[in-house]
Order: structure tokens, then C-alpha cells, then sequence
């Protein structure tokens, strides 16, 4: 055994084939663990923030988005939809959102941080049901003078453009408005407040 040559080759080869062998058993490890630092599903269910893609919401439209298992409504709304709210206050329970159901950066009749944008918590604030959206500014069987707005056929609570509740109608307050922020012209970040993003 003394006298045998020792094959550098060979032992080339194993090396680095342990070597191989280790780095991909490392990687292999380490992914598992890496992907243990992200939240979960139901973490990012009970209050991770949400982007939503507002850039293909047409004038008028609402589209619905989930954040911490609450639907989130999120409307575009028009010039004339607008023009409408100021003049609805004497029919509102809270026409300046006196109520704390809003961050404090909103303001206004609109209740938005952008007027033509409309977010709000699509839950009626009476007994949880979630509204119809009804935009046109036309009578409509629940009220005569209707000029858009959220309608809950449930108790027939109703709501204006900016998610203010009328009065006479079972729901006490108006559509909570969640923290946001825009995030560029076309997305909105759902979950965390303009001062925190950035």
C-alpha cells in the first residue's frame, strides 16, 4: 500500500463533486427557511397591506378588492357624482364625518385623499350586510331622489358617493374609510397611511 500512486485526478473529481453536492444540499436547506421569514396567507389575510391595480377602472365603475378579509370598494367616480355631494348634507347623519370612521388625513365631502377616487369598507355599519352599488344619479324604487350611492337591500340602509349614510335608515354611521395611499397614478397601497409609505 505504501508504494501506491496516488490519482490526483480522481481525487479532483470527488472533491468537487462534494462540493456540488454540499452547495446544492445548502440551497436546498436554505429556501424552506428563507421562505419561513414571509407571512403567511393568513397573516397577510389579518392586515398585510394591499396594491391594487386602479389603472383600467373606467369613469363610474367600482371594483372590489380584500383586505383583512373585508371587501374594499374602491370607485372611480365622475364629475357629476361629485357635483352631487355637497348638496345632499341636509339628508346625511354625518355629512362632514364628524364620526370617527376615517383617517384623519380625509377630508371633505369627497372622504378622499384624491376627490375622483372613492375608497371605503364595503361593510353597512348597521348589522354587517355588504351594499349594492347603485351610481347613477336617477330615481331608483328605494328613494326617489336617489344621486348614487350604496344601497343595502338587507334593512335598506343607503349611503351617498363618498360612503355618508343618510338619515332614517337603520345604519348609524358612515362607510369606514381604510388607511391608503396612491402609490403612483395607476395603484393604491391598501393597509398603510401616506406618512408610512416611503
Amino acid at each position: 500500500m505504501a508504494n501506491e500512486v496516488v490519482d490526483h485526478g480522481r481525487r479532483r473529481f470527488l472533491t468537487a463533486t462534494t462540493s456540488v453536492v454540499g452547495a446544492v444540499g445548502v440551497v436546498a436547506a436554505a429556501v424552506p427557511f428563507i421562505k419561513s421569514w414571509e407571512p403567511s396567507a393568513r397573516a397577510k389575510a389579518a392586515g398585510a397591506p394591499v396594491m391594487a391595480d386602479i389603472g383600467k377602472i373606467e369613469l363610474g365603475q367600482k371594483v372590489d378588492y380584500a383586505w383583512r378579509g373585508l371587501p374594499v370598494f374602491v370607485v372611480r367616480r365622475t364629475q357629476d357624482q361629485l357635483a352631487v355631494l355637497p348638496t345632499l348634507a341636509p339628508r346625511l347623519v354625518d355629512p362632514n364625518s364628524e364620526v370617527d370612521q376615517q383617517p384623519s388625513y380625509i377630508k371633505g365631502p369627497d372622504r378622499a385623499i384624491k376627490p375622483e377616487w372613492l375608497v371605503v369598507i364595503g361593510i353597512c355599519t348597521h348589522l354587517g350586510c355588504v351594499p349594492e352599488f347603485f351610481p347613477q344619479i336617477k330615481p331608483e324604487p328605494f328613494d326617489p331622489n336617489w344621486k348614487g350611492g350604496f344601497f343595502c337591500p338587507c334593512h335598506k340602509s343607503r349611503y351617498d358617493l363618498s360612503g355618508r349614510v343618510f338619515a332614517g335608515v337603520p345604519a348609524p354611521k358612515n362607510l369606514q374609510v381604510p388607511p391608503y395611499h396612491f402609490v403612483d397614478d395607476t395603484h393604491i397601497q391598501i393597509g398603510v397611511d401616506p406618512k408610512e409609505a416611503g
